[in-house]
């Protein structure tokens, strides 16, 4: 018992349930953290290897099995007209709002990409953009309903 009393024992459990918002910061932190990777891998020029697990069926002996595809990544950045790089973010289809009538960030230079998607990544974390996660997953939601 003596090796347990060096731990730092608690009463809490595991909740069963997330709420509904931190579900969508974790879908958005992992596509801001697939940007960053994809944005190392074109300033680097090695190859993106992001694969996704898919199931399928066999028709003829109607076996399921699961197989790795190769994930394909767009970007959220662009060249403006005026010659600098902008990135926007994205959940779903749908462009956030980083402020009121400014979806996008301007860049000085590509370098400067994989730093500003990790301070957006940081304030997805912190919940600093809940307000425009929730608006904008209502009017994906409001597609669907008829």
């Amino acid at each position: 018992m003596s090796t347990l009393q060096s731990l730092k024992l608690v009463a809490t459990v595991k909740p069963q349930h997330l709420p509904e918002i931190v579900k969508r910061r974790h879908k958005l932190t992992e596509k801001l953290w697939e940007q960053i990777a994809l944005a190392k891998s074109q300033i680097t020029g090695e190859p993106l290897n992001l694969t996704k697990q898919k199931t399928v069926k066999n028709a003829e002996t109607g076996e399921t099995r699961t197989i790795s595809l190769v994930k394909h990544v767009r970007p959220w950045w662009f060249n403006a007209e005026n010659g600098t790089v902008c990135v926007s973010v994205r959940y779903g289809a749908k462009v956030i709002e980083l402020a009121k009538g400014k979806p996008s960030v301007e860049l000085a230079a590509m370098t400067d990409l994989i730093s500003t998607l990790e301070i957006i990544k940081k304030a997805v974390e912190a919940g600093e953009l809940d307000q425009q996660i929730e608006q904008v997953s209502g009017a994906l939601r409001s597609n669907f309903k008829s």
